[in-house]
């Protein structure tokens, strides 16, 4: 994953089992769903990009756990 920031590369590297599931997970899938937002505000063109399945369960998780 060259060229990623920290944040794709964390959540990349948790999705694909090469590190654990853990706080900086959540922080930098929520920074990325932020990103995200950012940018399909900015142009209708991108109103339907969206996270992968296995993506959205990973953000499920780290909104449930900021809520505990």
């Amino acid at each position: 994953m060259t060229g990623m920031d920290s944040h794709c590369r964390i959540v990349g590297e948790s999705l694909a089992g090469e590190r654990p599931v853990d706080e900086r997970t959540y922080a930098s899938v929520e920074v990325l769903a932020e990103r995200l937002e950012r940018l399909k505000q900015s142009s209708s063109l991108l109103a339907g990009v969206g996270f992968s399945p296995y993506a959205q369960k990973l953000r499920q998780r780290a909104e449930a756990a900021a809520v505990v």
